[in-house]
């Protein structure tokens, strides 16, 4: 059965209209996913945007040490705590005891002033008077590592952070301009090899159904999809998009142009993934207030 708070949620996700986004769900049975594929399909989809649900506060924190670097997700339950300095420093000393650990129960055994980690951040959830949970950490080592964090802060604390790695001479230039790209453009994989297979799957069978949609000869489409797809590959991996900082080059190219070559990269947005629960601030205050 379709839910009315389903076909709000589709509606937020998608921009389509009401109708369009309950007959997307009708036809799918409910698969939110397959829905924002239908509505594609059918040419209904008005702006992939993510829905107001999808969110979680926190910070994003970057470190690099000599050829390896580390990245890793804070959360707290509101951005008015995420900017305060007592949880910017929690998440600076994770940064700081997290370089020669593997994943996040390493992070939280580790000994600070004499107790875990673990411990430091359930007296954190105590004093500030929050939900605080260490999400996700990654390492990316070898080669240069460069780090760059967009909506800063504090030094190396932001919204979003990115690691990457470059073979070459050291040129910290280079390397911030490639991250920032990065931060810009969300990139799903270095290059076409290491993109997702399902996600090549589900791109095609969109792409193979709005050209039956559109009625175009089935002569034609497999040659159609070919050039759709060479410009989904461009778009979405990051050695053929085009650089931001010169978009008459793709970053495969100005990495040429300057004798660098990219090893791998890092990319954390706080939040990304994350169900929330939606509220009517307007509606809690009317309650408290009444």
């Amino acid at each position: 059965m379709v839910s009315a708070t389903m076909v709000k949620e589709l509606r937020e996700i998608s921009g389509a209209g009401m109708m369009d986004a309950k007959k997307a769900l009708v036809e799918t049975k409910g698969d939110m996913e397959a829905a924002q594929d239908w509505l594609r399909t059918k040419g209904l989809l008005k702006a992939e945007k993510k829905s107001s649900r999808v969110a979680a506060e926190g910070l994003v924190g970057v470190s690099v040490e000599k050829i390896a670097g580390m990245i890793v997700e804070v959360n707290s339950e509101t951005d008015f705590v995420a900017t305060n300095e007592e949880f910017k420093s929690l998440v600076k000393l994770v940064l700081s005891e997290c370089h020669n650990c593997k994943n996040i129960e390493e992070v939280l055994d580790k000994k600070v002033a004499g107790k875990p980690l673990r411990d430091v951040v359930t007296e954190k959830i105590s004093t500030i008077g929050e939900n605080i949970s260490l999400r996700r950490i990654e390492k990316l080592e070898g080669g240069n590592v460069y780090s760059y964090v967009h909506n800063s802060v504090d030094k190396d604390l932001g919204k979003i952070g990115v690691l990457v790695s470059l073979d070459g001479a050291h040129d910290n230039e280079i390397g911030k301009q490639i991250a920032m790209h990065i931060a810009a453009t969300a990139p799903l994989a270095l290059s076409e090899s290491e993109l997702d297979k399902s996600l090549i799957e589900r791109e095609t069978k969109v792409i193979k159904e709005q050209l039956i949609e559109e009625g175009k000869p089935s002569e034609i489409i497999d040659k159609i999809m070919v050039g759709k797809l060479k410009k989904y590959f461009e778009e979405n991996t990051l050695l053929h998009q085009k650089f931001v900082m010169d978009p008459d080059l793709k970053v495969s190219e100005f990495l040429e142009k300057n004798n660098q070559k990219i090893r791998g990269y890092k990319r954390f947005k706080v939040g990304e993934g994350i169900e929330k629960e939606e509220t009517d601030f307007a509606a809690e205050v009317k309650g408290i207030v009444s």
